[in-house]
């Protein structure tokens, strides 16, 4: 991950390997738009503890991360193990944040938008919830793709009806790690489009799954709440996540420095 060239004292911080950038909201959301004004096809990552752990499994999320125009940290749990670093991440930033806001700022700015993914009708509700809240968002495409691999001959018809309505913003809401791959395999044929896999955060736009409250986001709860909400789908994904945590701190602390006591007069 290269640092962003608006910010170059910006340095990453990393964290459990994974190269974090040291922005809030607001500055993730500027960096966007400089993406955007460079007219480069980039895409961008927001990073919770479940891809982190696959970072260190799985080798093509590896190289998605390394490819990554920056990467922002949507977990509580690496926020907190940032601060056993030198430097620290000011703020967690998630996808489900980041996804209306920039939805926001399209509006204001004019740039075009694509929802790719999620369950038939799910995109469609977004598109409707969030044009009524930012008059002038322009949502030029809205595709809910089969659950099963596409085809070599799907891939790249549905690359040529993105291309064809040219977006300045394409948001991907497949499973992890689904979306990552698909992300980093196809956004460089996507000229002049900024991607980014946002999971959930279509089906919270389209009001199919709400949101834990805000509480529970600010105090780093929030997964209880999704775990009640879909114990099948989360515990063993939620079991495995905790089980790395515990090795990743056991590991941070092993390698933090050690304080040395003042030799004795």
């Amino acid at each position: 991950m290269s640092v962003p060239d608006s910010s170059p004292s910006l340095a990453p911080v990393v964290v459990w390997g994974v190269p974090f950038a040291p922005f809030t909201l607001a500055q993730a959301l500027d960096e966007v738009e400089r993406l955007i004004a460079a007219g480069r096809p980039r895409f961008f990552m927001t990073v919770n503890l479940h891809t982190a752990m696959l970072t260190a499994q799985d080798p093509a999320i590896r190289a998605a991360v390394d490819a990554a125009a920056f990467i922002v940290a949507d977990g509580m749990p690496v926020v907190w193990a940032s601060r056993l670093q030198p430097r620290r991440l000011p703020e967690r930033v998630t996808g489900a944040d980041m996804f209306p806001a920039l939805c926001e700022r399209a509006a204001k700015q004019g740039y075009r938008v694509y929802f790719l993914g999620g369950p038939p009708g799910v995109g469609e509700e977004a598109a409707r919830n969030l044009t009524s809240r930012y008059p002038g968002l322009q949502v030029v495409g809205v595709e809910s793709p089969p659950y099963r691999a596409a085809t070599p001959q799907e891939e790249a018809e549905l690359l040529d009806r993105i291309r064809a309505v040219r977006p300045q913003l394409l948001f991907v809401a497949f499973g992890q790690p689904k979306g990552e791959y698909w992300v980093h395999k196809n956004c460089p044929a996507l000229d002049g489009t900024i991607c980014a896999q946002v999971g959930a955060a279509l089906d919270f736009a389209a009001g199919r799954i709400n949101r834990a409250p805000r509480w529970m986001q600010k105090t780093g709860l929030e997964w209880v709440y999704r775990l009640w909400k879909e114990p099948r789908r989360l515990f063993s994904r939620y079991a495995q996540n905790a089980a790395f945590v515990v090795r990743m701190v056991i590991q941070d602390f092993k390698n933090r420095p050690r304080r040395h006591s003042r030799p004795a007069r």
